[in-house]
C-alpha cells in the first residue's frame, strides 16, 4: 500500500471515530488508537459501534468471530477489522476510480 493510500485511510478513520491521529502512524500505532476508541464506544455506546461496523460493511461472520473466538481483547479485534476493511475500501476505490458523470452538476 502506498503512503498516500495509508494517509487517506488514517484520515478517514480519524474523522469517522473522532480520533486525533498523525498521518505518519504505523499500522500497529493506528490499530492501538482505533482500539482505544472502540473500547470507549463499547463501554458508552455499543449500538453506535455496531452501526459503524455495519456501515463499513464488515462481514457479520468476522464480527461474530471477533466476539466469540478471537484470542485478542475485543477492542483490539474490532480495531483490526476496521483497519483492514478501510484499507480494502481505499484500494478498491483507487482501482476502480471513475470520472464524474458529465451533465449532473447543479
Amino acid at each position: 500500500m502506498s503512503d498516500k493510500q495509508n494517509k487517506v485511510i488514517i484520515s478517514r478513520i480519524s474523522e469517522d471515530l473522532d480520533i486525533d491521529a498523525s498521518d505518519s502512524l504505523s499500522d500497529e500505532e493506528m490499530i492501538r488508537l482505533i482500539s482505544a476508541r472502540v473500547e470507549k464506544m463499547l463501554a458508552g455506546d455499543p449500538d453506535l459501534l455496531m452501526s459503524y461496523l455495519y456501515r463499513l460493511d464488515i462481514e457479520q461472520d468476522k464480527i461474530e468471530h471477533a466476539i466469540a473466538l478471537s484470542p485478542l481483547p475485543l477492542p483490539l479485534s474490532f480495531a483490526q477489522l476496521i483497519w483492514e476493511r478501510q484499507k480494502q475500501r481505499i484500494i478498491t476505490k483507487a482501482k476502480y476510480k471513475q470520472n464524474p458523470i458529465e451533465g449532473w452538476e447543479f
